[in-house]
């Protein structure tokens, strides 16, 4: 992944330009765990910025722990609150229920991976989107189509530790 216009920025907290990064190790015990392959912009992108928020506010890309530890219960609320049948011919409820949750947007729209492919599952509308192979895909397609928000060229990285998001 081309991180040549990504630039860190201090948490708007603290100041700090402290890094919360993944490990080699979290990155194969999630894979191993929850029998996917993550891309190599993710291992990437977690093990290079980790944990924060990216393009000012809007991208939040979640660590292989708060992949695994949150897994649960973000399938449990799709089952509850399932609203993307219009996007059935995308992926179904099934499938998507066998995806894992890799991030979300300051939306709400959710961030998945599925058989090696991305998918947005957006929070104001029932269509699914699929993007591609790759994370830089996926935020290539998030920060300039204008599709769920208007498009944006900074890739500023905002750090912040997990532990203020529960991990």
């Amino acid at each position: 992944m081309n991180f040549e216009n990504y630039r860190i920025t201090p948490n708007y907290n603290t100041n700090k330009t402290d890094l919360f990064l993944a490990t080699e190790q979290e990155i194969e015990l999630c894979e191993k765990t929850l029998a996917i392959e993550f891309d190599d912009d993710y291992k990437d992108y977690v093990l290079t910025f980790g944990n924060g928020i990216l393009g000012g506010t809007y991208i939040r890309m979640y660590l292989p722990k708060r992949i695994m530890n949150t897994l649960s219960k973000w399938k449990n609320r799709i089952t509850e609150y399932w609203f993307w049948d219009e996007g059935k011919d995308i992926l179904t409820k099934d499938e998507v229920l066998n995806s894992v949750r890799v991030g979300d947007t300051f939306d709400g729209d959710e961030l998945i991976l599925y058989k090696s492919y991305y998918y947005i599952l957006p929070r104001h509308s029932e269509k699914i989107y699929k993007i591609g192979k790759t994370l830089d895909e996926m935020i290539t397609w998030l920060c300039s189509t204008g599709i769920l928000t208007e498009p944006f060229v900074e890739r500023d990285f905002e750090p912040f530790d997990p532990v203020e998001w529960g991990k």
